[in-house]
């Protein structure tokens, strides 16, 4: 072995294992689920990938993202794909915690690397993953290099964005945080970056259904929120809001996700389809009305929402169909049953040039569910990860150990912690949107144990570059 490539292998073996675990992971998922694993949405992205137009309910980044890939007409090396962007993102999460020891940058890239179910969503036909990968490129970008790649950071978000409505505030995070080094001009450098293609992208959704936005969908997502409070003898609402409400307490009703899909939901039957402007708007009035009338109520629902994030188990939540996507199946899943689902598969068809569907191999996809079968990351340990960096800086205050300049976590922490937020307020909780948001929290764990801040006199030197690599703190 050369000497140079000896020295690395020193210096990063514990991360070159686990990276060679992780990638070994993905082998098996390749070999036992042939090409691929199908969700609901995916015949939606692939619909797109032919009539290219805005969706009401999805921006259409993932269908982009497909589209680069058609040529290949296989549905595999979508996975494969996928399976690349989540070692890159353990690759990304070690490199941007580079200078904290080395065994905590070594953990914070060993989840995204590891993690089962983070193995299950990158074979999934779903944007998660490349939406992942994304957003922690440009938070890795924001604490590890020079603020001439501000451009780049505003594009990545503009297409994380574009990818998944999420990541809207992630665009105000990261230029808060450029704010928060006194760098205003690159602030609005990111800013003007992210919002060109954002507004582009509007523009051609105002053009094809004569509404502004990049979806067709927020008031009907938040009105299927608060319908998990909303008391209509509280809310008092007019005629035209109250073929919304739901008589039935609470406590007795069905998850969220429900009242947008189920036939006998109030906002279903409503005429014209469910994403209309008219039903939309109806929708937003009527859940703005309910988190007006009873705030606390619409606190303490985000707030339990939030908390099913953190708990040890992982008990069935929405439904056990939802659920059971993110599980390694033991059988092949049938054929798609609504009839939306049943036209994207005569087009996934066409994208694959031939059957569609998900062969099981043994005994590759048996080593995958007996491995999901005991190998996660519990929600409590990620709570324990968020609470590292405040529970860091509380005890170097505590110890006198205060720095000019600013922190490096709270940019990857504060994004980890509006990814977690976001769902819980405006949708519902789902085990997939919490996995975006676990590298981050990772990284801004690392990067809260090493002392060295970024400075704020201007200088585009890396942080940290006076200060050695193998200091601990």
């Amino acid at each position: 072995m050369p000497r140079d490539a000896a020295g690395v292998a020193r210096r990063h073996g514990w991360f070159l294992a686990l990276f060679a675990a992780g990638a070994a992971l993905r082998v098996l998922a390749m070999l036992g689920y042939r090409p691929a694993l199908w969700f609901p949405d995916t015949y939606t992205y692939v619909v797109t990938v032919f009539h290219p137009r805005p969706d009401l309910v999805r921006p259409a980044g993932y269908s982009m993202f497909l589209t680069l890939l058609e040529p290949l007409h296989s549905f595999g090396a979508v996975t494969v794909a996928q399976h690349l962007l989540g070692l890159a993102t353990g690759l990304l999460v070690y490199r941007a915690a580079r200078r904290a020891p080395r065994w905590a940058a070594t953990l914070a890239a060993a989840p995204v690397l590891l993690d089962p179910y983070q193995v299950e969503l990158e074979h999934l036909l779903v944007s998660d993953t490349l939406f992942m990968f994304l957003i922690v490129l440009a938070v890795a970008l924001c604490v590890t290099r020079r603020t001439s790649t501000v451009v780049l950071i505003g594009l990545l978000l503009a297409a994380a964005t574009l990818t998944r409505t999420v990541g809207q505030p992630l665009i105000v995070v990261l230029a808060a945080w450029f704010l928060l080094r006194r760098r205003i001009k690159p602030a609005g450098v990111l800013l003007a970056a992210a919002l060109v293609p954002i507004v582009a992208y509007g523009a051609w959704f105002y053009a094809t259904y004569e509404r502004v936005g990049i979806v067709g969908a927020n008031g009907v997502f938040l009105y299927a929120r608060t319908m998990s409070f909303a008391d209509c003898e509280r809310m008092d609402p007019p005629p035209d809001l109250r073929v919304l409400c739901d008589p039935r307490p609470p406590e007795q009703r069905p998850p969220s996700q429900e009242y947008i899909w189920a036939k006998d939901s109030p906002l279903v039957l409503l005429p014209d389809i469910t994403f209309a402007k008219a039903n939309d708007d109806l929708a937003a009035r009527f859940a703005m009305r309910a988190i007006t009338a009873q705030p606390l109520d619409y606190a303490v629902s985000v707030l339990t929402e939030l908390g099913r994030t953190f708990v040890w188990g992982r008990p069935v939540y929405p439904d056990a169909e939802v659920y059971g996507y993110y599980q390694f199946p033991e059988t092949p899943p049938g054929p798609p049953g609504r009839y939306p689902a049943q036209v994207g598969a005569e087009y996934a068809k066409l994208y694959e040039q031939g059957a569609i569907g998900t062969e099981i191999v043994e005994p590759y996809a048996g080593a995958l569910r007996a491995y999901q079968g005991f190998v996660r990351l519990p929600g409590t340990v990620l709570l324990a990860v968020l609470l590292v960096p405040p529970a860091a800086a509380a005890v170097r205050r505590w110890r006198g150990r205060r720095r000019t300049g600013v922190p490096v976590w709270p940019v990857s922490w504060s994004a980890a912690v509006v990814l977690l937020i976001t769902p819980a307020a405006t949708a519902e909780f789902d085990y997939r949107y919490v996995l975006p948001a676990v590298p981050l929290a990772c990284l801004a764990a690392a990067l809260s144990l090493r002392p060295d801040v970024l400075r704020q006199s201007g200088s585009e030197k890396e942080f940290g570059d006076d200060i050695p690599p193998n200091v601990r703190v």
